[in-house]
């Protein structure tokens, strides 16, 4: 189980990238647009240097919904491999069969 405090800012950090993602979209469209002027692209990128940080979307960890767990996360299912094959075997899953041969 990982700290309560990573799993509570990394909430945090999907938040604001929720709220600012069509911010953000648009001034980086006016910032890499070329056929802009110069003045208006570099005044695009002081305005989305104004905008906090933590609402880049790379800023985000994938973490598992269930137990926090950071790595070997299935992000189709937003699992830990450990959480789907305890899940699996309780049969909680839809669809899916533990295998034995």
């Amino acid at each position: 189980m990982a700290k309560k405090s990573a799993i509570e800012n990394n909430k945090r950090k999907m938040a604001l990238v929720k709220r600012y993602a069509a911010r953000r979209k648009r001034l980086k469209d006016i910032a890499n647009n070329d056929g802009l002027p110069m003045e208006e692209r570099f005044e695009a990128r002081l305005r989305l240097s104004k905008v906090p940080r933590n609402s880049a979307p790379e800023r985000v960890r994938n973490r598992c919904d269930i137990s926090g767990r950071p790595r070997a996360v299935y992000s189709k299912m937003r699992m830990s491999r450990i959480a789907l094959r305890e899940l699996g075997s309780r049969g909680l899953i839809p669809g899916l069969v533990k295998s034995s041969w």
